[in-house]
């Protein structure tokens, strides 16, 4: 039996146990001339029978069911509902500072975590209520109690927050970066949704343990449910009956906390195949306001299903991929001519401490051409790529896309300088990325995947966008698979799907990193055959690979790196067939051989 089901299967006995124990109650009640509206009435009743062997059991359950008790339960419920709200917003700001890489911004974060984790939250209460009035600062005491339960809960929440935020893969904000999506976007919709499967324990812990301490705001006099108990007990002591109902009354609260905590669970539970498609028309159309958008991308028009036979039907859905590829390709207005430079780097240099990777790459590409990057691991083909689109920021030296930086600016002193705008830039300049590992969100459907840039970013209407996705992936053969989470797709299908990703915001510029490379040698072939299919329509693309015959084949030319340089360049008759240099000769031979 599975964890959650044991906890599933505790919870219910809970209430059953309960509700036999009140039942056994009742039954002898009756017996004895008691009832049990005499009993949640309050009053003492009968009094012979205040001698008798169950006459501590009526008292227990005439203080369980309480209206006393129970209005000061409903306190502690809001100042730990209150409390916990208000302490996860201010411990996400801090967990963010706590990652953010200014040392200043982490200091203050970290000094008030440690302080406040350091000092009893029982003498917070007491500064907050006695000390701040003489500064001018007056609170009664609910809100004495909210604030310092809050205050209180926002440093241990900023952990919590911090260790979830850390537990997903940092490859996923890279791959929403890609697709223009800036930060708060990104960790909106893509960082948060997965944490929270590390989060939600801990929060839960949490509230139950803030609901158990909100005891302690009776030193401020907050008539909550334990010090309402002690003020039952200070007049009749009645200690055992009373603590004994108060106990049970907390134990139905935290019964609720903790189912709350595991339908939250459930929720953003990854393994979860199942989607309410409402619920995500819903999520897709929702958008937070202020954000720029990039301009909607063009997207190509449907193009009918086929009712003749199979074999005709197939080739209609050949050429049907081949005509959106190509309306994909073709739908913008660039400026930019076909066969006139694209992407143009000059003198780009990168280094990581002493370690210089790039050391003055001079590259054009031009508009409709397939360049392949070939060369030995760490010879810089990868941080170039990823430096086109600003994943990495060049140390030195110029790029431009369609004659317009990605993410700088112009600067007196000739190097252009990074501005604060990047995402906005990436989108503008519609250069799409696939990753090495695919880099699919998580948390997110085939679909949902695809669908996830055209409405963030771009604003397409979710219908228009979810009309292209499904397209996209029947285009690249994954009709069947729309509404499968990553993890049940192979890596060859995973790899399709990040293509279609990548299609979806019609680019003008696809970057491939290796996109076989991970991937078992009889799955290479779903994915090349997808990218050949792409050439064919003419699409821009910057492919590092190490398949040969998909370079000789595909690649209008063929660019050979080591240690930072461009080596030599030219057609794939040039560089593989006939290679000038003898560096890349023995590269093709250790290839070859391999």
């Amino acid at each position: 039996m599975t964890r959650f089901s044991l906890y599933w299967a505790s919870a219910l006995f809970l209430p059953t146990l309960l509700s036999g124990f009140f039942a056994t109650g009742a039954a002898v009640a009756q017996t004895q001339g008691l009832t049990i509206q005499d009993m949640a009435s309050g009053l003492t009743v009968h009094d012979p029978y205040a001698d008798m062997a169950f006459g501590w059991f009526w008292e227990f359950l005439n203080y369980c069911m309480s209206a006393f008790l129970w209005e000061g339960a409903w306190v502690a419920v809001k100042i730990t509902a209150i409390s916990m709200v208000i302490g996860l917003m201010v411990g996400l700001v801090l967990a963010l500072m706590r990652l953010a890489a200014n040392r200043v911004i982490n200091g203050v974060a970290w000094l008030y975590i440690f302080f406040t984790r350091g000092t009893p939250q029982l003498l917070q209460l007491v500064f907050i209520f006695n000390a701040l009035p003489f500064i001018g600062l007056r609170f009664d005491s609910f809100t004495t109690a909210v604030i310092g339960f809050a205050l209180n809960q926002a440093a241990f929440s900023a952990e919590i927050i911090r260790g979830g935020i850390l537990s997903v893969n940092k490859n996923q904000s890279v791959a929403a970066s890609s697709l223009g999506m800036g930060p708060f976007l990104t960790l909106r919709r893509i960082i948060l949704p997965q944490a929270m499967r590390a989060i939600l324990p801990g929060v839960g812990n949490d509230t139950i343990s803030m609901l158990k301490l909100t005891s302690i705001a009776s030193i401020v006099f907050v008539n909550e449910l334990t010090f309402r108990s002690q003020q039952i007990v200070g007049q009749n002591n009645k200690f055992f009956t009373v603590f004994a109902a108060t106990s049970v009354i907390y134990l139905i609260l935290v019964s609720v906390i903790s189912l709350a905590q595991a339908w939250a669970e459930r929720r953003f539970d990854l393994e979860k195949d199942t989607r309410d498609e409402n619920a995500m028309n819903r999520l897709l159309g929702f958008r937070l306001g202020g954000g720029e958008k990039a301009e909607t991308p063009p997207v190509a028009a449907p193009v009918p299903a086929s009712e003749d036979a199979p074999d005709e039907a197939a080739a209609l859905a050949a050429a049907s991929t081949d005509d959106l590829f190509r309306t994909l390709v073709n739908a913008e207005a660039d400026p930019v001519l076909r066969g006139e430079p694209l992407v143009v780097c000059h003198n780009v240099q990168k280094e990581y401490g002493n370690n210089k990777v790039l050391c003055g790459v001079d590259m054009t590409v031009k508009r409709g051409e397939v360049v392949v990057l070939l060369g030995p691991s760490g010879s810089g083909k990868s941080t170039f790529l990823r430096t086109i689109n600003h994943l990495e920021p060049v140390d030195w030296g110029t790029i431009t896309v369609g004659g317009a930086y990605v993410g700088y600016e112009a600067a007196p002193g000739g190097q252009p300088r990074p501005t604060g705008r990047l995402a906005r830039a990436r989108a503008r300049a519609r250069l799409s990325m696939v990753f090495q590992h695919f880099n699919l969100f998580n948390h997110l459907t085939a679909l949902e995947n695809v669908m996830e840039a055209p409405v963030r970013v771009f604003g397409v209407p979710p219908a228009q966008a979810r009309d292209t996705a499904q397209r996209l992936l029947a285009a690249v053969g994954l009709q069947n698979h729309v509404n499968h989470l990553p993890h049940r797709l192979s890596g060859g299908q995973q790899q399709r799907v990040a293509i279609a990703r990548a299609l979806a915001i019609s680019p003008r510029v696809m970057l491939f990193d290796e996109p076989t490379s991970a991937l078992d040698p009889e799955l290479v072939g779903e994915v090349l055959s997808v990218m050949r299919k792409l050439a064919d329509a003419g699409m821009t693309m910057i492919v590092v690979t190490h398949e040969i015959r998909f370079a000789r084949e595909v690649a209008d030319r063929v660019v050979f790196m080591d240690g930072g340089v461009v080596v030599e360049e030219g057609t794939p008759a040039e560089v593989i067939d006939n290679p000038r240099q003898e560096r890349t000769k023995r590269f093709l031979r250790a290839v070859s051989h391999g």
